[in-house]
C-alpha cells in the first residue's frame, strides 16, 4: 500500500521558476508536482498538496507555525508523513518550534527547502524535494523510520531543534553540530538508527500547543557592551524571556552592574536561559567564575541547546502560563530531545 504524503508549501526560494513570459521569477504551482518531477511517480507514495500563498521567510511569524501544527493535526489521522517547503532563512526557528508545538507525533513531519530556485537549471531542490518525500513515507514493519519533525537539507537529516543554518551561499547550508545526522543519503539512504527518537508503541494521541510567548529577547553579549544597553533591552515592558547568548562555556562579565543586571531581570520573573555562542559545544557554568556567577544569580543552563531551539522552546513554555519554578525547571531538561544531559 502507498504511503500518503501531505506536502505543505509556504513559501521560499525552493518554490520560485521563471516566468517564461517575463523572465522573471515567479511562485511555481505544486499542484502540478508530478508534471514538473516525473520521478516522484517511482516512489511508493501519493502526494497532495496544500499551498499557502507564499510567504518569504523573513515574514513568518508564530501565527505561521500555529497555522501549519492546526494543519498537521487535523489531517494526521489521513497521511503517513508530512512533507513542508520553507525558506531557509528561518526554517531551523519554525521546525523546532513544530517539535515543541506537537505532542505525542509518531508521523514524519521534514522540512526542506533550498538555496537556488526549483525553476533553475542546477537547483538543490529536486533532489532536497524528491529525497524528503521518500523519507516521509518511509517505513519499516509497517511503522514510520523516521517519526520526529526533522531538516533534510543537501543530502543530509537532522532533528529540527538541533539544526542551524550556517551558510547563506553553500548548498550544504544547514548543519547540527552537537547531534548526530539521523539518515546520510547517497547512492542509498543510511538511517542512523539509534539515534532517532520512537514513540511508544501506544503513544497518547496527537495534541498540539498553539498558545507561544512571544515577549522573548535574545542578548548576545559582546567586548565593550556598555552596561546602560543591557539595563535598556532587560527593561523593556512585557519582556518574559531572555536567551543570553554568552562565551565560550557559558562565561560572561562578572562587573557588578552587568550581574546586578543579569539578577534584576531575574528577581522581577524573568526566565533567563544561557546558551553559547559558539556553533558547537555546551554550556557549563560551573567551569569558571565567570559561569558561576550567573548559576548563583539563577540563570539556566542550556547546556548544547541551538538559539533557535531555546527561543522557540522558551515560547512554548512560557505560553502555557504554568507555575515559574515548573518553567524553568523544564528549560532546563530534554522535553524533545533538544539537549543533550
Amino acid at each position: 500500500m502507498k504511503a500518503s504524503i501531505l506536502l505543505i508549501y509556504t513559501g521560499g526560494t525552493i518554490g520560485m521558476k521563471n516566468n517564461p513570459e517575463t523572465g522573471a521569477l515567479s511562485p511555481f504551482d505544486f499542484n502540478g508536482i508530478y508534471d514538473e518531477f516525473p520521478s516522484l511517480r517511482k516512489l511508493d507514495v501519493d502526494i497532495e498538496v496544500l499551498s499557502f500563498d507564499p510567504i518569504d521567510s523573513s515574514n513568518v511569524t508564530p501565527e505561521l507555525w500555529v497555522k501549519l501544527a492546526r494543519i498537521i493535526r487535523d489531517r494526521y489521522d489521513s497521511f503517513d508523513g508530512f512533507v513542508v517547503l520553507h525558506g531557509t532563512d528561518t526554517m531551523a526557528y519554525t521546525a523546532s518550534a513544530l517539535s515543541f508545538m506537537i505532542e505525542n507525533l509518531g508521523k514524519p513531519v521534514v522540512f526542506t527547502g533550498s538555496q537556488i530556485p526549483i525553476g533553475v537549471l542546477r537547483t538543490d531542490g529536486r533532489e532536497n524535494l524528491i529525497t524528503a518525500v521518500e523519507i516521509a513515507g518511509a517505513k519499516q514493519d509497517g511503522r514510520a523510520v523516521v517519526p520526529e519533525v526533522c531538516i533534510y537539507f543537501q543530502n543530509r537529516l537532522f532533528r529540527a531543534n538541533r539544526t542551524t543554518k550556517h551558510s547563506a551561499e553553500q548548498l550544504n547550508a544547514f548543519r547540527s553540530d552537537n547531534y548526530p545526522a539521523l539518515a546520510e543519503v547517497g547512492v542509498n539512504i543510511h538511517y542512523n538508527a539509534p539515534f532517532i527518537h520512537r514513540p511508544e508503541d501506544r503513544p497518547d494521541p496527537l495534541c498540539i500547543s498553539t498558545h507561544l510567548e512571544t515577549g522573548i529577547e535574545i542578548v548576545k553579549i559582546f567586548p565593550g557592551m556598555r552596561p546602560a544597553t543591557l539595563e535598556s533591552m532587560l527593561a523593556v515592558p512585557d519582556i518574559r524571556g531572555i536567551v543570553l547568548e554568552t562565551y565560550g562555556s557559558g562565561n560572561a562579565p562578572t562587573a557588578d552592574r552587568f550581574v546586578r543586571c543579569i539578577g534584576d531581570a531575574l528577581s522581577r520573573g524573568l526566565l533567563v536561559v544561557n546558551v553559547t555562542q559558539c556553533p558547537g559545544g555546551s554550556v557549563s557554568m560551573n567551569l569558571y567564575e565567570t559561569g558561576k556567577c550567573l548559576q548563583r544569580a539563577g540563570v539556566v543552563s542550556g547546556r548544547d541547546i541551538t538559539t533557535e531551539a531555546a527561543v522557540t522552546k522558551m515560547m512554548y513554555l512560557l505560553g502555557q502560563n504554568r507555575d515559574p519554578e515548573w518553567t524553568r525547571e523544564m528549560m532546563g531538561v530534554s522535553i524533545r530531545g533538544e539537549m543533550t544531559l
